[in-house]
């Protein structure tokens, strides 16, 4: 059995008993998380895509708000008044009494703003739905962020574990060695100066442990003791296709965030023509129908005002077409008229921001996942390589050509590349669901296509490292 293999074994003893080196979570639920299982419990939690879900079905009302004005507008009254007419003779003072019924129908027949008015809601609402889509395939990327970084965190702690015991290890065989007259006591200075300082970036790790779950909490609205580890047997493969342009190519065509920006000039330009078509004439056909008593009606004889006897019930209808022509309104027509103009002009610079942001994006993506790729490759040879370092320097100091502080060196520089191997791991898990978001591809069939690597039991302080190295 190697040093390394030693070094984890202790580890895992530690890791069992009440020991320093043991995690020390606290959790009264004892839900385990898996990336899917995450996934669902923030689609369904997340409060964040469910603001944006009531925002969506908010801004859906404009279309049906847009299409009623072009639609007939009823109305219907009654209006029941009490008037007395003073004379100069007592005598003649009358008092009358009436109510009047009435209804009116409006319907619009040349409105061309409204026209455009439910045009551009018609946009608006597109746009509120991509934004919505935006949202639910970021979730995605935010899930896996939060579970991956968790994954992460443990791997870091795992091997700041590992390091500690190993720390602890050659602390204790300085210390065997000083008092058999084979070294001095700077080695033991040093020694125990490499352990106090890898103790405490335990402590600083054991908190990211902490954070990451507790971030894992605030997007699911759950608490997890255990979860699922990535196993190393997770394919590391160049995207399909290998080539920066084609991928350009996919987000320029199906990236949702740009889809929605199109959306919000469509919305703008249909704004525009819907103030423009303020300077035309409107036309509307009208009806009208009331009834009530000839008094209530103003039909009555002074002479007759407020005497029952000469009430009769009158109704009175009328049907007609009526024109509108707008001349002067202050200004008012022609400054929304240079304000919407501005506004397309604004949208479509931030279209093409967008795009240029996307297209940036995507290529920074696609070089990222090629550069994790010979990362992994690289940090993977590393292990082995600073692992045979450890034992030379090990052999060296048993012989006495090496001291204390060359193995200390060499156990740091072992366990600085194991967390830089995880690491390129976990980014290049990350950077290819980038990649894919990007390109507006992204969905929860890649969630599941790495839950296919997930192992339920999976112990960090164990699988932290590679097998065979």
């Amino acid at each position: 059995m190697n040093l390394i293999d030693s070094v984890c074994r202790c580890v895992l003893i530690a890791g069992c008993a009440s020991s320093p080196l043991a995690f020390s979570f606290d959790r009264s639920s004892s839900d385990h998380a898996d990336l899917i299982g995450v996934y669902q419990s923030a689609f369904k939690n997340d409060a964040q895509l469910a603001a944006a879900r009531h925002a969506y079905l908010a801004q859906r009302e404009a279309v049906p708000q847009a299409r009623s004005g072009l639609l007939p507008n009823l109305t219907a009254g009654a209006t029941s008044e009490t008037v007395r007419l003073e004379r100069d003779e007592p005598s003649l003072s009358r008092e009358r009494s009436g109510t009047t019924f009435r209804a009116n129908l409006s319907q619009p027949l040349f409105r061309v703003d409204r026209w455009f008015q439910l045009k551009a809601a018609e946009s608006s609402v597109a746009q509120a739905e991509l934004e919505l889509s935006v949202k639910v395939q970021s979730l995605a990327l935010t899930a896996a962020e939060a579970y991956f970084e968790t994954l992460r965190q443990l791997d870091a702690l795992a091997a700041v574990q590992a390091e500690e015991a190993a720390l602890l290890h050659q602390r204790d065989q300085a210390q065997g060695r000083l008092e058999d007259g084979a070294s001095s006591i700077t080695d033991v200075y040093d020694a125990q100066a490499a352990y106090d300082n890898v103790q405490a970036n335990r402590q600083v790790v054991q908190r990211k442990v902490d954070d990451a779950y507790e971030a894992l909490g605030r997007l699911t609205n759950r608490s997890y003791s255990t979860i699922s580890g990535i196993g190393h047997q997770l394919p590391v493969e160049s995207p399909i296709p290998n080539e920066a342009q084609s991928w350009v190519d996919t987000a320029v065509r199906q990236n949702l965030q740009l889809q929605a920006s199109e959306q919000a000039e469509q919305a703008a330009a249909q704004t525009l023509k819907q103030h423009k078509a303020g300077h035309l004439p409107t036309i509307d056909a009208v009806a009208s129908y009331r009834k009530g008593d000839n008094d209530s009606f103003g039909y009555s004889n002074p002479t007759d005002f407020g005497r029952n006897g000469y009430r009769d019930d009158v109704s009175q209808s009328s049907i007609g077409i009526e024109l509108n022509i707008p001349i002067y309104s202050g200004g008012m027509t022609r400054s929304k008229v240079k304000e919407s103009a501005e506004r397309l002009l604004e949208s479509q610079d931030q279209k093409e921001d967008r795009r240029r942001e996307i297209v940036l994006n995507t290529r920074n993506a696609f070089r990222s996942v090629n550069t994790d790729i010979a990362q992994i490759a690289s940090r993977r040879q590393g292990i082995v390589s600073a692992r045979k370092s450890v034992e030379a320097n090990q052999v060296g100091v048993d012989i006495g050509s090496r001291n204390i502080a060359d193995v200390l060196t060499a156990q740091r520089q072992l366990y600085a590349v194991v967390r830089d191997y995880n690491n390129a791991r976990y980014d290049y898990i990350i950077d290819n669901l980038k990649l894919k978001q990007a390109a507006g591809t992204l969905s929860v069939d890649d969630l599941k296509s790495l839950s296919v690597y997930l192992k339920q039991d999976y112990v960090p302080e164990r699988d932290f490292l590679p097998p065979g190295v």
